[in-house]
């Protein structure tokens, strides 16, 4: 996962409220074992229309999306951070989010911007035509007009972010730690690493049966 400090450009002012996973990735695209790909198929159903702001030559490429109330709702499927990201978004700002979307969006290097309805609807007026910045460091969302609108965000999902680290990541950050442990495991308790004879040892001393 590649850090995330600062997601700043375009954004797609969208606003639309109740989003499910089903729009985000409709269900047929989920018969894929890869990630790639999944952007072509992120909001089919908008797509549909020709005048949908995904496909506005005006927002193309944006790494931000500012979406209504409760985006992310529906089902649980992890297709719908990886459709994201493989449209290029970095950054979702709405007045909330469905939790399991939003850790989704996390594990995958999705920054989730939870702001109120006045301040989403600042946002939409400005990205009509001006950039935003999402920035982790201040934890502000600012414009080119000076609007500054802070946000919080979970610590350690902060930290993840900011430092690219997803589950694999953390875990090998840890790996002195966890080789010493294992270390200590198989001379103190050999039986636990699979061993069936010690050396020097006698099953009788062992105390098992």
């Amino acid at each position: 996962m590649d850090p995330v400090t600062q997601v700043s450009g375009k954004a797609y002012p969208w606003g639309q409220k109740n989003v499910d996973t089903d729009v985000i990735i409709p269900a047929h695209w989920l018969k894929t074992i890869t990630r790639e790909g999944l952007g072509k198929g992120a909001f089919e159903t908008v797509r549909a229309d020709p005048a949908n702001i995904f496909d506005d030559p005006r927002y193309a490429g944006s790494p931000i999306l500012i979406a209504g109330d409760n985006f992310g709702c529906g089902s649980s499927r992890e297709h719908a951070a990886w459709a994201l990201g493989d449209m290029g978004i970095k950054a979702v700002i709405a007045p909330s989010f469905s939790d399991i979307f939003s850790g989704n969006a996390f594990k995958n290097g999705i920054v989730t911007v939870v702001l109120p309805q006045d301040a989403i609807d600042r946002l939409l007026e400005v990205a009509q035509d001006q950039p935003i910045s999402v920035d982790l460091e201040t934890m502000t969302v600012t414009t080119p007009f000076q609007d500054r609108f802070a946000f919080e965000l979970d610590a350690f999902r902060r930290q993840c972010l900011m430092e690219g680290l997803d589950e694999v990541g953390l875990t090998l950050a840890r790996d002195t730690q966890i080789s010493k442990y294992e270390a200590g495991v198989a001379t103190h308790r050999p039986w636990m690493s699979g061993e069936r004879a010690y050396a020097g040892t006698s099953v009788e001393s062992t105390g098992r049966t």
